[in-house]
């Protein structure tokens, strides 16, 4: 999968998702997905490379990362709970889906009852 369609294929899975906003705090050139107010994708370009950032557990992020040389550890981010995903073969629209909804989650699982959706 290419950089444009791991966007594409990324952002469309994040604003499937129950309560999903759309943003952009950081400036135009990052789109960032939050639930509840709290965010569980970023997308933007580095270095003119396309990348997708989501939440994810220590020891699964850990492990995709020895699976998949286009997950690294999130840019900016807390590198532990956090990864990073850019385009390359090993990456699969599957593959980016199950991400994204595991990350959104792990976000939901963090908010108090009363405001999950």
């Amino acid at each position: 999968m290419d950089g444009a369609t791991l966007l594409e294929t990324a952002m469309a899975a994040a604003a499937d998702l129950p309560a999903a906003t759309h943003e952009h705090p950081f400036g135009p050139d990052w789109e960032v997905f939050k639930v509840a107010g709290k965010v569980f994708l970023l997308a933007t370009e580095v270095p003119g490379e396309p990348v997708v950032t989501l939440k994810c557990e220590p020891e699964h992020s850990t492990a995709l990362q020895q699976r998949h040389a286009e997950i690294v550890p999130g840019y900016h981010m807390n590198k532990r709970h956090w990864l990073t995903i850019r385009g390359g073969r090993g990456v699969t629209a599957d593959l980016v889906e199950e991400l994204v909804a595991n990350s959104y989650e792990l976000v939901v699982a963090g908010l108090p009852r009363s405001r999950r959706p």
